[in-house]
């Protein structure tokens, strides 16, 4: 069967793995990488986010030749504006956690639909976790929330909100007066947007939120795949994210246990104006 054949679907699930395989082999390729060793590491990110796109941008291309493409190491250009449909790539999201060693990067590859506004085919491949997440999968209920530990928020280890620290008093206090949890809020880092986004659907974390812009890449694949999941995703407001635009730039995202999201909205307002 030719990659003609095949739905979106199982393209982008196929060639997000193998991209992700790709990853791994480079960085195993270039053996144990001392922690001061920042040029190195830093040799190491710059191999893979060249040959992962390389791969995923050829692989598309081939297979969906009418499509258009934006990906975060092509040169962008306005063509992609007058697609009906565009592949959202970001060959290595997390690419700092990459060059350290660590499992929390990504391979995001979703597609966007102009007509109808909407993202299909997403997938994120987490390939140092074995694990890849897709809009095909059957989704499970959102995990329950936890009763032994405080509910955690994931937040940019860089750049989290100014004012996190202020909304997460507030909400630990909504969420203990409405009894929905009461060992506190605490704050989690963690590295790729795919990253965070899965640690919400394994359990591990209950929202992820950043309100300090970041790129069509980093958030299509786990937006839809979140949705698709069961989570709530949509701006800090709760109005939708859209995608294919110029320039690529998103403002910010909330993705959240469908329990706690207007919880932590209003906790994220209340922060702001205080």
């Amino acid at each position: 069967m030719s990659d003609l054949d095949i739905s979106d679907a199982q393209l982008s699930t196929m060639v997000a793995k193998q991209a992700g395989q790709l990853l791994l082999e480079l960085r195993e390729s270039f053996g144990v990488i001392a922690p001061d060793d920042t040029d190195r590491a830093n040799d190491l990110r710059k191999a893979g986010d060249r040959a992962a796109n390389d791969f995923i941008v050829a692989a598309l291309r081939e297979a969906r030749p009418l499509d258009g493409m934006l990906s975060e190491e092509e040169k962008d250009n306005d063509l992609r504006l007058a697609s009906e449909r565009v592949w959202i790539v970001d060959p290595l999201d997390g690419t700092y956690e990459y060059g350290q060693g660590r499992s929390d990067f990504a391979v995001h590859i979703a597609l966007w639909h102009a007509s109808t506004g909407r993202l299909s085919a997403c997938t994120v491949d987490l390939p140092a976790q074995g694990l890849t997440r897709t809009m095909s999968d059957i989704p499970a209920a959102p995990a329950i929330l936890p009763s032994d530990r405080p509910l955690r928020i994931v937040a940019s280890r860089s750049r989290p909100p100014a004012t996190l620290a202020a909304a997460i008093d507030i909400l630990s206090a909504k969420l203990a007066q409405s009894g929905i949890a009461q060992h506190g809020v605490e704050i989690m880092d963690v590295g790729s947007v795919g990253a965070k986004v899965n640690e919400i659907l394994s359990g591990r974390a209950e929202a992820y939120v950043h309100d300090t812009g970041f790129y069509e890449w980093d958030v299509a694949a786990p937006y839809g795949v979140a949705q698709h999941y069961g989570l709530v995703a949509s701006h800090v407001t709760g109005e939708p994210e859209t995608f294919n635009h110029m320039p690529p730039y998103v403002t910010d995202l909330l993705v959240a246990h469908p329990l706690i999201a207007d919880h932590l909205r209003a906790a994220l307002r209340e922060a702001a104006t205080s």
